[in-house]
């Protein structure tokens, strides 16, 4: 069973990886809020060229497949993300900004090694980053009053992805901490795939805004 649902997580989360590249190139956008993607990424190329280093396994091979899918999702950001900033910030403001948070990302998803051991580094790190994109998930739909960048089969994949190694580490494995992280965040994301099947069946809100509000600036999209 734990092997299965290793295996549903790592599925279900490659299932987000590309659907947000694809509607991210479609929508000439980002599908992932920029902290959540700076963290991520900082996780997965940490943790994979760790795998590589320590052996294969199954959830290596995974964080690797996901470091890859991710550095496309970055792209997505580079290529597209200015645009989502205030008309007054220059390039080199975007830039400058950019680089802020993903070497924040990194050093975070770092500290949490040097902290702890690799093993709860990992588990802790990335329950606690999921917790927080399950509630920027939910802000970004906010922020852009709408749907732009957002797609139902990322919402349910996003779900079902966290939800299974929930169950593994939080129910089999009895941690109090992360079962309760992962019951967050299925909370989150629930509200979030409720939002977006509300959305669907609005058209006019579910309209992708021409303006962008100023709140990007502080990457709460």
């Amino acid at each position: 069973m734990v092997t299965f649902l290793t295996a549903l997580s790592g599925l279900a989360w490659t299932i987000v990886y590309l659907d947000s590249i694809r509607i991210g190139l479609k929508q000439r956008t980002y599908a992932m809020p920029l902290v959540a993607l700076a963290l991520n990424i900082g996780w997965e190329w940490i943790y994979g060229l760790h795998g590589l280093l320590d052996g294969l396994s199954l959830q290596g091979v995974v964080n690797v497949v996901w470091a890859v899918a991710d550095a496309v999702i970055v792209y997505t950001y580079l290529r597209f993300g200015r645009r989502e900033l205030p008309d007054f910030l220059s390039g080199t403001m975007f830039a400058a900004f950019s680089v802020l948070v993903f070497a924040t990302g990194f050093l975070v998803q770092w500290m949490f090694v040097v902290e702890f051991d690799w093993h709860l580094a990992s588990r802790y790190s990335a329950f606690l980053q999921n917790l927080l994109m399950s509630g920027l998930f939910v802000a970004m739909f906010a922020a852009r009053r709408g749907v732009r960048g957002q797609t139902m089969t990322i919402a349910v994949a996003k779900w079902i992805g966290t939800l299974a190694p929930t169950i593994v580490f939080g129910a089999y494995e009895h941690s109090a901490f992360i079962l309760t992280l992962g019951i967050l965040c299925s909370a989150f994301d629930l509200v979030y795939i409720g939002l977006l099947w509300w959305a669907r069946r609005q058209p006019a809100f579910a309209a992708a805004p021409t303006s962008v509000p100023a709140d990007r600036l502080i990457g709460v999209d």
